[in-house]
């Protein structure tokens, strides 16, 4: 039978069946002289105006007992896909970035606690050759929180396949970032409109910190 439908925010963000995914909080894509501003000229200060908020974020998630997965990408070339190897030599990026055990695939500023699940990716989804889903669908739940960087890379990739695959989509807004303020907007707005919620985090920790039995 059909599950019933959730309506309302604090219906579809119940910690019982809601996940927080923080994704790619790391050195090579928010820290200065990482990839984004070395590699791709880019300016990562937004990307870096999201810690406090996520850590905001993540701290009222465990206290009301929904599980926190931190998203880490590993993009050894020796994972990658050859038409994203293509387009990266095409750019002129000589280097591969993210590379597990290196600075730049290290956590930028917020980290994972006891008790959070950590899954590694090697493409712009964290769905696509990894456990999440299985992970998530063990766990009984049904809506995911997204946030991290880049609004209009990963985490827009991640949010897609999440919807794809049947799983409620909230996004607050604040704690999501992009190199490219204009594409991280287009991204939220198209959230709104196809996939799923867009609100700021306020909101969400407003519904975690309600008492349970009220």
């Amino acid at each position: 039978m059909p599950q019933e439908l959730l309506t309302g925010l604090s219906e579809v963000v119940e910690p019982a069946h809601t996940a927080l995914l923080v994704i790619d909080m790391q050195n090579d894509f928010c820290a200065p002289g990482g990839h984004t501003e070395v590699n791709l000229g880019k300016d990562a200060a937004d990307c870096r105006a999201v810690v406090a908020p996520i850590e905001r974020l993540a701290v009222a998630a465990r206290r009301a007992g929904a599980p926190v997965v931190w998203i880490k990408a590993d993009y050894d070339r020796a994972y990658l896909s050859p038409p994203i190897h293509a387009r990266q030599v095409a750019r002129g990026i000589a280097e591969a970035y993210c590379v597990s055990g290196t600075w730049g695939a290290a956590f930028y500023r917020v980290s994972p606690e006891e008790g959070d699940l950590v899954i590694e990716k090697h493409r712009h989804s964290a769905f696509i050759g990894t456990p999440l889903d299985r992970v998530l669908r063990d766990r009984g739940i049904r809506t995911v929180v997204v946030a991290g960087v880049q609004t209009h890379v990963c985490v827009e990739s991640s949010l897609r396949d999440a919807s794809a695959r049947g799983y409620y989509v909230v996004v607050p807004g604040d704690c999501v970032g992009s190199f490219d303020r204009d594409l991280h907007d287009k991204t939220l707005r198209c959230v709104a409109m196809h996939f799923g919620e867009v609100v700021e985090s306020a909101a969400l920790l407003a519904s975690w910190r309600r008492d349970p039995a009220g």
